[in-house]
């Protein structure tokens, strides 16, 4: 039974969390195996055991889902592990499991097991790195899919590790502590829909991009990978909208639902600011991408949506690479960081 309760736990925040997932950007280079730090625990992936050695050291697990070649696993691990400051953090709060998405090792969930890639899959984690935090009652209660820059990962690290989870949630935590500092600007200009306060009014595949005005990673995405010829292509299959997600502005939501923004943004779990979240014709989300992109990442997740690709190869990470093979081999040079 306590297994059960577990699984259910996983995966009703899987299919919360995990319908996103996106990647990287257009100019990364596949980096190889990376070294992990040497404080990462060394683990019998035995997460039971891991959860409550790290509740009886007032600490919580953190699993590291992570896959060699990773252009975002090595930024993780050169650009915020490498800080001081944020390794000091990490250890003070949390034992770091680190598992392969594709790997063969067994993963013991209370009396059941998996091999790393069946437990990746029964968590739909589509690309790495993959961060999921767990308290001392064997419940997932955060989970970032994708690449945080080093401000806001130390500000995650703050919220999880001091149990601020238990008092604020995790927007509300982030517009409180402004962890990156920004133009402070709302890039609407891409704006396309017919109406902004009526979203159930669209012509083609709709894009909610869930931004704020205090966002340097917003800042960046318009002001430089959304400016790119191919984005901008990609761009114009879809209507897209940018919202505030702490506007109190009313809005028509997709599936014909009247909320403030604010609160829409707290029911779809909007945790990272841009997230790019995707709906279909009936007004349901599709896919959504709330990470840290570079370009080629950004544009795969615009084609992926847009060519329908997501309906036959539910595996984003597959599509990815997929995706840059193909390129590559119409003499493409693919950048995964540019």
């Amino acid at each position: 039974m306590k297994f059960f309760l577990f699984l259910v736990l996983i995966l009703n925040e899987s299919i919360a969390s995990a319908k996103s997932e996106g990647e990287l950007s257009a100019g990364m280079v596949n980096p190889g195996y990376q070294e992990h730090p040497s404080w990462f625990k060394i683990s019998f992936l035995d997460l039971f055991e891991d959860i409550e050695e790290a509740t009886d050291n007032n600490k919580r697990l953190l699993i590291y889902y992570y896959q060699d070649g990773c252009p975002y696993c090595k930024k993780l691990l050169e650009d915020n592990f490498s800080q001081r400051e944020i390794a000091d953090k990490t250890q003070k709060y949390f034992d770091v499991v680190s598992i392969n998405m594709w790997g063969d090792k067994e993963v013991t969930v209370g009396d059941r097991t998996y091999t790393e890639k069946q437990f990746a899959e029964a968590l739909k984690v589509q690309y790495t790195p993959t961060l999921l935090f767990f308290d001392e009652n064997k419940k997932i209660v955060f989970r970032a899919n994708g690449y945080y820059p080093p401000e806001k990962f130390s500000a995650l690290l703050d919220y999880i590790g001091q149990k601020q989870d238990k008092k604020i949630s995790y927007q509300d935590y982030i517009e409180k502590v402004n962890p990156q500092a920004s133009s402070g600007k709302l890039h609407d200009d891409i704006n396309s829909v017919a109406s902004v306060s009526d979203l159930t009014k669209t012509k083609k595949p709709l894009l909610v991009m869930f931004e704020q005005k205090q966002c340097h990673t917003c800042d960046e995405l318009h002001l430089d990978v959304l400016k790119r010829k191919e984005s901008i292509e990609l761009l114009s299959r879809f209507d897209v909208v940018v919202l505030d997600m702490w506007s109190d502005q009313q809005v028509k939501t997709p599936s014909g639902e009247s909320m403030k923004i604010r609160d829409w943004a707290k029911k779809l779990d909007v945790k990272y600011a841009p997230s790019l979240i995707f709906f279909d014709d009936k007004g349901d989300e599709i896919f959504r991408a709330d990470a840290y992109l570079k370009s080629f990442h950004t544009q795969s997740v615009l084609d992926y949506v847009s060519t329908g690709a997501y309906k036959t190869q539910t595996n984003f990470q597959r599509y990815i690479d997929e995706r840059a093979d193909h390129l590559r081999e119409q003499g493409i040079e693919v950048d995964l960081m540019e």
